[in-house]
């Protein structure tokens, strides 16, 4: 998990994959591949190192709801 911070803002964009999603994907302007999410645009959590094991079971849950296609791939 990265906390967000003056030097890590500069590198990356927030943005939702559908109007109605809680959960914010995040974009960094200088990695290619990396998958990364946030619920609070506070904290990002990277989907290969952090799902399940890092994610509160609300999170999970709400996750798991929104994207179906990452949780059948990272084994949720």
């Amino acid at each position: 998990m990265i906390e967000v911070g003056p030097e890590v803002k500069e590198r990356h964009c927030f943005y939702k994959e559908r109007k109605n999603d809680k959960i914010w994907w995040v974009d960094f302007f200088d990695e290619i591949g990396r998958l990364a999410i946030s619920f609070d645009k506070k904290s990002i959590l990277n989907l290969f190192t952090d799902y399940p094991h890092k994610f509160t079971l609300e999170e999970k849950e709400l996750f798991d709801k929104e994207n179906p296609y990452w949780k059948k791939f990272l084994g949720g």
